[in-house]
């Protein structure tokens, strides 16, 4: 039996069609499943990660009347009051109001909190941390010595008494060789004090 002999005209013009459609998705059909894929040649799509200076850290010299003076790591855009924190906070004795806490940090910079009454100079322009003139260890007394961080009046005096003996300090590693001062005492100074 014929079986398309037994078919009306227009059931023959359907199955025609659903014949021509089905060529045309075994011909072409692959082409437009994959039409969006990559091509064998061409590179894969990689995703951006973050770069290193997106995670990028500061290291910054944070002296003075801080708990914990030296080198501190900070997020990129960190401020003088991030560096300030990272360093213990500030001193019973530190001038705060001194320092601008709001200004940005930049990498490698020595940000120094002052002693109340250490000197009466004024912040650097442009400067992150605001840093009072330093005092001078061949020229201070004994009670802008004790001012200082870490200085009593006692260690205050042996550096007069010291200097009187053996002269001018030439350098602040020198203070090294007066009783009670020691390597922690040099890193608070540092930044504060300087030989004229």
């Amino acid at each position: 039996m014929d079986l398309l002999g037994s078919l009306t005209p227009s059931q023959r013009r359907g199955l025609a069609i659903a014949l021509v459609l089905a060529g045309l998705l075994v011909l072409g059909g692959p082409r437009l499943l994959h039409r969006g894929a990559p091509r064998a040649d061409s590179p894969p799509l990689r995703v951006a990660r973050p770069t290193h200076a997106a995670t990028r850290q500061l290291v910054v010299d944070v002296a003075g009347a801080v708990r914990r003076p030296g080198l501190h790591r900070l997020a990129a855009g960190a401020r003088v009051a991030s560096a300030l924190a990272a360093a213990g906070g500030a001193t019973a004795r530190a001038d705060v109001a001194a320092v601008n806490l709001a200004a940005p940090v930049a990498d490698g910079e020595q940000i120094v909190v002052p002693v109340r009454g250490a000197g009466t100079g004024t912040a650097a322009a442009g400067s992150g941390g605001a840093a009072n003139a330093p005092v001078d260890l061949n020229s201070a007394n004994a009670e802008q010595l004790d001012a200082l961080p870490g200085i009593g009046p006692s260690t205050a005096a042996k550096i007069v008494a010291y200097r009187q003996e053996h002269g001018a300090f030439h350098s602040l590693a020198e203070l090294d060789a007066v009783s009670g001062i020691g390597p922690s005492k040099l890193a608070q100074l540092k930044g504060l004090v300087v030989p004229s």
